[in-house]
C-alpha cells in the first residue's frame, strides 16, 4: 500500500478554518470596536485610510456587558466624540462642536468620561465605522450559514436518500421526482424565491439556503444506499429481524461517512457564495449586521476612487474561506477514497 502524500493545501484550509471558527466564537472580545454588530459610526472620520489613529472623548456605559452576553452581542454602544487626530491632520474646527461635551465631562467626575486613542487598520468606511471589526465579525455570518446551512441540506438529504435507496419503487420515483424539480430550477433563483417567500432576515436566508442544497446529497446517498442494500452484511441483519429503521441506521448510514463529509465541505463553500451574493443584491443578512457581501454592495464603487481596500477587503476574506473548504474538500476526497 502506498503512504498517502501529505497535503499542504488540506492543512492550509485546516487551519485558515480553524482561525475563523476563533474569530466567529470570541469576534466581541477581540474587535476594535466591540459595539453590537461593530456598527459604531462616526462621520466626521468617514473613508480614512487604513492604519488612521484618532483620539475620542468616551462616556463610560452603565450597565457593561460581560462573559456570554459580550461574546453573542457585544457592548452597548457608548456615547464617543472625535476630539483630534493622532496623526495630527485633523483640523481645530473638529473641536469647535465638542466643547459643550468636554466641559460637561469637566463638571462631571472624572470617572465618567474617559479619553480613549482607537486605530484604525483598515480604514473606515462611508459611515466611519471599523472596516477591520466589521471584517472580523463577518467571519460568525459567513460561517453560521455555512454550519446552519448544511445542517439542513444534510437532514434533507440523507433521510430522502436513504428512503429512496431502500424502498426503491413508487418511493424512489416520488423522491426523484422532487429532486429532479429541485435540481433542474438555477439555485440563484431558487434562493431568492425562497426569500421572497420567508421574507428578509437573519434566520430566513439560513433555512433559504439550506433548502437548495439537499439535492446532490441526496442524489448520492441514494446510489450508495442502493449498492449497500445488496450486500452481505444487509442481508445477514434483515436475516436475523433486524428493523428496517435499524438496518439504514446502524448498518449502512456509517458507510456513507465519506462521501457525506466531502459533499458537505463543498456545500459549505457554496452556501458562503450564496450568502454573499444575497447580500450583495440586498437579500441576504439586513443592516446592522456585518456582511461580507453586503460591504462589497457599499463599496465597490470605490474601486475606482483611492479607497479600493473597502471592497478588496471583503471580497478576499469570501475567497480565502472559501478556497479554504474547497481545499479541505479536496483533502477529505483524497482519505476517503479507497482506489488510492
Amino acid at each position: 500500500m502506498k503512504k498517502r502524500k501529505f497535503s499542504y493545501t488540506g492543512y492550509f484550509g485546516l487551519g485558515v478554518i480553524a482561525l475563523s471558527l476563533l474569530v466567529a466564537l470570541f469576534g466581541n472580545l477581540i474587535t476594535p470596536d466591540q459595539s453590537q454588530s461593530c456598527n459604531e459610526m462616526h462621520l466626521e472620520l468617514a473613508l480614512r485610510k487604513p492604519g488612521f489613529r484618532a483620539v475620542f472623548l468616551e462616556k463610560v456605559p452603565e450597565n457593561q456587558r460581560s462573559g456570554l452576553s459580550l461574546i453573542l452581542r457585544g457592548n452597548e454602544q457608548s456615547e464617543s466624540v472625535f476630539l483630534w487626530s493622532a496623526n495630527g491632520d485633523t483640523a481645530t474646527a473638529n473641536l469647535i462642536p465638542n466643547r459643550d461635551v468636554i466641559r460637561e465631562a469637566e463638571q462631571n467626575s472624572a470617572s465618567a468620561y474617559r479619553l480613549v486613542e482607537k486605530r484604525f487598520l483598515l480604514g473606515t468606511d462611508l459611515y466611519g465605522r471599523d472596516v477591520w471589526s466589521r471584517i472580523l465579525l463577518g467571519t460568525r455570518i459567513s460561517l453560521s450559514v455555512g454550519l446552519i446551512s448544511v445542517l439542513i441540506s444534510l437532514i434533507l438529504g440523507v433521510l430522502l436518500g436513504m428512503i429512496a435507496g431502500y424502498y426503491r419503487g413508487w418511493v424512489d420515483k416520488m423522491v426523484m421526482w422532487l429532486v429532479n424539480v429541485v435540481w433542474s430550477l438555477p439555485t440563484l433563483l431558487l434562493v431568492i424565491a425562497l426569500t421572497f417567500a420567508l421574507g428578509k432576515g437573519f434566520w430566513q436566508i439560513f433555512v433559504a439556503v439550506g433548502l437548495t442544497m439537499w439535492v446532490e446529497l441526496a442524489r448520492i446517498v441514494r446510489a450508495q444506499v442502493f449498492t449497500f442494500k445488496n450486500q452481505e452484511f444487509v442481508q445477514a441483519a434483515r436475516v436475523l429481524g433486524y428493523s428496517d429503521m435499524r438496518i439504514m441506521l446502524r448498518h449502512i448510514l456509517p458507510n456513507l461517512t465519506g462521501p457525506v463529509i466531502v459533499i458537505c465541505a463543498a456545500n459549505f463553500a457554496s452556501a458562503i457564495l450564496l450568502e454573499a451574493g444575497l447580500s450583495f443584491l440586498g437579500l441576504g443578512v439586513q443592516p446592522p449586521y456585518p456582511s461580507w457581501g453586503q460591504m462589497l454592495k457599499e463599496n465597490y464603487s470605490f474601486i475606482a476612487f483611492n479607497a479600493a481596500h473597502l471592497a478588496l477587503a471583503p471580497g478576499m476574506a469570501i475567497m480565502l474561506l472559501v478556497v479554504s473548504f474547497n481545499y479541505i474538500g479536496n483533502w477529505l476526497r483524497d482519505l476517503w477514497d479507497v482506489k488510492l
